[in-house]
């Protein structure tokens, strides 16, 4: 039998969620994924169970005030739901799928990208040090969700209506959030990637420039000298921490731009694969269907308006940066 504060604590709980869903449902009627006036922020809407969808998630916490949601990165599978958040400290590739989820009752959340500066701002600020953490097991994470948390985060929501107080009050909202996720049970996994000189701190370095130079040819010795690692370090760290090889993450990358550039610009499928760095077309579309089920003219066919497909591609691979809005799709 639950005690009468545990009682209290999951119904104020169940009702900040009740309260957060709402307000999400009101301005994602008729979306799947819906921007908002504050750039770190998306929402999103799931009206179905959804088979897993290839994304990027960025650094960020994903909140599903109603429905549940599931997040599979190398190999392993991350369940979320209304008591549980996720969070994500390095950009991801991942699959993204909709477990429960239905037109009476959507599935409806929010994406709060991560500031990791104001991270180090607030835990430089902490009286005392925490006891050092061992290294974590990979780059995401599931929390159980607080009240703490749950309300700066429905008067973030509050401001959709008051869009004229955004630029005064959201900051000082999300500053909170960010202390409030430090209190939580994931503040071990925040600390470790703002940690100066940590593995996760590293490989954090290696991704920015993949993400910029993804259509360069690339050697791994020199990506390792850039992240300050040895070769064989870069490789242990990089692929505990995304589930990937450095090689296999830059493949991920230029064959999702690649899927950009057809289904947005309409390029043919060659034309897209040199604009990558490919320099076979045939090994492209081996990769290709290898990652997306089909060879590019049919996965891209499959994706088209109105045939009921939805893409989601890189976060943000070279000048081609995706809104909070798809990365709402990728939480």
């Amino acid at each position: 039998m639950q005690s009468s504060p545990e009682r209290d604590r999951r119904s104020r709980i169940a009702t900040l969620q009740t309260d957060i869903a709402g307000v999400i449902e009101r301005h994602t009627r008729g979306l799947a994924d819906c921007a908002t006036p504050m750039a770190e922020l998306g929402l999103f809407r799931r009206e179905a169970p959804a088979r897993p969808a290839v994304c990027m998630v960025q650094p960020s916490i994903v909140m599903v005030a109603q429905g549940t949601k599931r997040l599979l990165v190398g190999g392993e599978g991350y369940v979320y739901d209304a008591e549980r958040f996720l969070v994500t400290s390095l950009d991801l590739p991942a699959n993204s799928e909709v477990i429960a989820a239905s037109v009476p009752k959507p599935c409806v959340g929010l994406v709060l990208r991560l500031d990791v500066r104001l991270l180090a701002e607030l835990i430089a600020r902490e009286p005392e040090a925490p006891p050092r953490e061992r290294s974590l097991q990979g780059s995401v994470g599931v929390g159980g969700v607080t009240a703490a948390m749950l309300e700066p985060i429905a008067r973030l929501l509050a401001l959709l209506d008051e869009p004229a107080a955004i630029p005064v009050l959201a900051p000082l909202i999300q500053r909170e959030i960010h202390y409030r996720l430090l209190a939580t049970d994931q503040a071990p996994r925040l600390r470790q990637i703002v940690s100066v000189g940590s593995q996760s701190h590293r490989v954090a370095r290696a991704i920015d420039w993949l993400k910029m130079h993804y259509v360069e040819p690339l050697r791994v010795e020199d990506l390792a000298a850039r992240a300050q690692m040895s070769v064989s370090g870069l490789h242990h760290h990089f692929k505990q921490l995304t589930g990937l090889s450095p090689l296999q993450f830059q493949k991920w990358l230029r064959l999702n731009e690649a899927r950009r550039l057809m289904l947005s610009d309409g390029a043919e499928a060659a034309t897209a694969a040199f604009s990558v760095g490919y320099e076979s077309p045939s090994q492209f579309s081996r990769e290709y269907a290898r990652l997306f089920g089909a060879p590019p003219r049919r996965d891209v066919e499959a994706l088209r308006p109105g045939r009921g497909a939805q893409m989601s591609g890189p976060a943000a691979p070279g000048r081609h940066r995706r809104s909070m809005a798809a990365a709402g799709a990728a939480g």
